[in-house]
């Protein structure tokens, strides 16, 4: 099984060795140390720029998915509560494919919304697997990864921030620097996350969407994160740990502006954004024009115009009317046969 994950993960961590070793040899061109902690960091950070920035489609897939979640979770609920206390295998089918159905005339479902963190999370083990080979690489144990041989290897393994080096990890080091290091990562990691997850569930979901099981779900998750990242946080390189942080920061910056520029429909994030775009005086998206109010403004002053006959003047038009009818169904008015 080991044998077969290293053969799927190494074109990943190949990429990924070739995306930090360009990012390291770009900063060391404009002036930076080659075997400083900081060169090797900042390479780490442009791995999350290049990643991130390619998956920008699937992250806008993300929120349109998230968005219909959110908006069909009422009718989730009746079909639920339809099948409520109904066990048999047939209500169970006919629930299953009625929900199926809804997905599919909405054109979402619930995994759409992973798709960014399952596209990612090939160059998260890639990377952890490049750091965590450094030492083997630097010793001729272990074949090297593309550029990353020996000898650069050996620089990047001695590589250290705040006297942490990039390739230890919590509970492999006895060096304080590093403890100290990998708790304020995880401390951030944590802080970005539930801010992020915050933002998501306070601004950008409608009051509709907040009392249903998905929004639970989402509510749960703001607390549980955090405590996923200080159990496995201990385990992993702190280059994964800049790797993590860097990534969530770009999750909440990218969210934010989503959030801003746009707003689930009925959100407090929407009536924020029309607020904005009223005060400059440009046109609210799906508000009447200028001219449709004008239109409407003078449909109205016709009507007012239109004055309703007395009760005499209808009663006088309506004898009139009748005796016109008379007249031409009377036999003298017809006219003589040929």
């Amino acid at each position: 099984m080991g044998d077969f994950f290293n053969t799927i993960m190494a074109p990943i961590e190949w990429l990924v060795a070739w995306i930090m070793y360009g990012f390291h040899q770009g900063l060391t061109s404009i002036g930076m140390p080659e075997a400083s902690g900081w060169t090797w960091a900042l390479s780490i950070v442009g791995l999350v720029l290049v990643m991130r920035a390619v998956m920008i489609p699937l992250f806008f897939k993300q929120i349109m998915a998230s968005r219909k979640m959110q908006m069909i979770q009422p009718e989730l609920q009746k079909i639920q509560k339809k099948y409520k206390g109904k066990n048999d295998p047939e209500s169970r089918q006919a629930m299953t494919s009625e929900t199926m159905e809804l997905y599919k005339k909405e054109g979402t479902n619930p995994f759409s919304s992973c798709l960014p963190i399952l596209a990612q999370s090939p160059f998260f083990f890639g990377l952890f697997q490049v750091l965590n080979g450094l030492d083997d690489i630097a010793a001729g144990t272990k074949t090297p990864v593309g550029p990353i041989d020996q000898v650069v290897a050996s620089q990047a393994e001695r590589a250290s921030i705040f006297g942490a080096q990039l390739s230890d990890t919590f509970l492999g080091s006895s060096a304080m620097s590093t403890k100290i290091v990998t708790i304020v990562l995880i401390v951030l990691m944590s802080a970005t996350t539930f801010t992020t997850q915050r933002q998501l569930m306070t601004k950008n979901m409608p009051a509709s969407a907040l009392d249903n099981p998905f929004a639970k779900q989402q509510k749960l998750l703001l607390y549980v994160l955090p405590v996923v990242f200080a159990v496995s946080g201990v385990n992993f390189p702190l280059g994964v740990l800049v790797y993590w942080f860097t990534t969530n920061i770009w999750s909440m910056c990218q969210q934010f502006y989503v959030i801003r520029r746009l707003p689930a429909p009925g959100s407090p994030a929407e009536k924020a954004y029309h607020a904005r775009l009223a005060k400059k005086g440009k046109p609210i998206p799906g508000a009447p024009t200028a001219a449709e109010l004008e239109a409407e403004e003078e449909a109205k002053q016709v009507g007012q115009r239109v004055q309703p006959a007395s009760k005499k003047r209808k009663k006088k038009q309506g004898t009139g009317q009748k005796a016109v009818s008379k007249q031409q169904s009377s036999p003298a008015a017809k006219p003589p046969t040929t």
